[in-house]
C-alpha cells in the first residue's frame, strides 16, 4: 500500500461470501494502480471473512476491518469512508462489477474538470450470473451549472447509481453523512450535487448486479429496508409514517445546509413542493427501477472482455 494513496475504495460487507472475491478481482485488476481498498466487514457470519483475509495477504492496498456486531449497512458505509485517506472517495458494492478502466476514467473526468465533484460511468445491470440483462442511459442532468436544476433533476428523473461513483473527499465530508430512513441515498446524493456538477463518463464500465438475495429484493417493505440500512429502525419509535417523513424532511434540511445563494435556495425549496404535489397524486412516489435502456441494437456490452479476472468464463 503507498504511504499516501490518491484514491479511496470503501467497501462495506455483510455475508457476502457469494459474489465478494470477483468484486474484488474487478478492483484490484483496474488500470489505475493508485487507490486503497478499505473493506469494513459487518460481522459477517459466511465466508467472508476468510475471502477478506485471503485477498489482503496477497495485495497491500487491502486494509480489511472486521466489526464486532452487526451496525446496519448506513452506519457501515458512514464508518468505512472515515477510515479513507485519499483525496478521492469512492464506494463499492460487494455484489459488482468494474471494468477496468472505470476508475482511469473517473479520476481523468475529475483531474481534467476541476469544477467536477463527482464522476461516474454509463452502467449495465447484470444478474446473478455476470450476464448483462440490459444496459441504460444515464437521463439526469447533474452535469449543469446550475444547482437548482441538478437538483430538480434528482427529484424528478429516475435512474442514476451516482452513489457509487468517484468523489472528491472534501466535498463528501461537508454533508450529512448518510441516513437510514426511506430513500435516504436519494437525499444524500441530492445534497452532494447542491455542492457541484457531476460528470458521466459515456461508457458502460459500471455492472450493477441484480438478484434474489439483493438488499433491495431480501428486503421488500419499506420498514425492513430500513432496519436493514440501520438495526435501530426496528420497533415501534419508527412506524413507516416516520420514514417517509424524514425522507421529505430530508432534502429540505439537505437545501438548508448547502452553500447556496439566497435565490438558488428558493429556487430549490419551489421545485421540492412541486414534487411534493405531484408525489400526491395515485401510485405516485415510488422509485423507478426501469431506467431508460439503451437501443441494444446501438450497444453491445460483453463483461468478460471489460473485467478483470473474467477472460473465459461465460457470462
Amino acid at each position: 500500500m503507498t504511504a499516501q494513496p490518491r484514491l479511496s475504495i470503501g467497501l462495506p460487507v455483510y455475508n457476502g461470501e457469494e459474489y465478494l472475491a470477483e468484486s474484488l478481482d474487478a478492483l484490484l485488476g483496474q488500470t489505475y494502480e493508485d487507490f486503497e481498498l478499505v473493506i469494513s466487514d459487518n460481522a459477517s457470519t459466511d465466508g467472508t471473512q476468510d475471502i477478506c483475509r485471503r485477498y489482503a495477504a496477497k495485495d497491500s492496498r487491502i486494509r480489511y476491518i472486521r466489526l464486532l456486531r452487526n451496525i446496519g449497512a448506513a452506519p457501515n458505509h458512514n464508518y468505512v469512508f472515515t477510515e479513507c485517506r485519499g483525496e478521492l472517495f469512492k464506494w463499492a458494492s460487494h455484489d459488482d462489477l468494474y471494468a477496468r478502466d472505470l476508475l482511469r476514467r473517473c479520476v481523468e473526468a475529475l483531474d481534467e474538470r476541476p469544477e467536477v465533484i463527482l464522476a461516474h460511468s454509463d452502467q449495465a445491470v447484470i444478474d446473478e450470473n455476470g450476464k448483462v440483462k440490459v444496459p441504460y442511459a444515464y437521463g439526469l442532468a447533474t452535469h449543469l451549472p446550475s444547482a437548482p436544476e441538478r437538483f430538480r433533476s434528482l427529484l424528478f428523473e429516475p435512474g442514476g447509481d451516482d452513489f457509487y461513483g468517484v468523489l472528491r473527499a472534501d466535498v463528501l465530508r461537508r454533508v450529512k453523512p448518510h441516513d437510514s430512513y426511506h430513500h435516504a441515498d436519494r437525499t444524500f446524493v441530492a445534497e452532494i450535487t447542491l455542492h457541484g456538477p457531476f460528470h458521466q463518463v459515456p461508457e458502460v464500465l459500471y455492472f450493477r448486479r441484480d438478484h434474489p438475495t439483493r438488499a433491495e429484493r431480501a428486503n421488500p417493505s419499506k420498514r425492513s429496508r430500513c432496519v436493514n440500512l440501520d438495526p435501530r429502525r426496528a420497533g415501534p419509535l419508527h412506524p413507516t409514517p416516520r420514514l417517509l417523513a424524514e425522507y421529505v424532511l430530508g432534502f429540505a434540511s439537505a437545501i438548508q445546509r448547502a452553500p447556496l445563494s439566497a435565490a438558488d435556495r428558493r429556487a430549490c425549496h419551489r421545485h421540492l413542493l412541486t414534487w411534493l404535489t405531484s408525489r400526491a397524486r395515485p401510485g405516485a412516489g415510488e422509485r423507478v427501477e426501469d431506467r431508460t435502456p439503451v437501443d441494444p441494437d446501438r450497444l453491445d456490452v460483453s463483461v468478460d472482455s471489460l473485467v478483470a479476472g473474467r477472460e473465459g468464463r461465460q457470462a
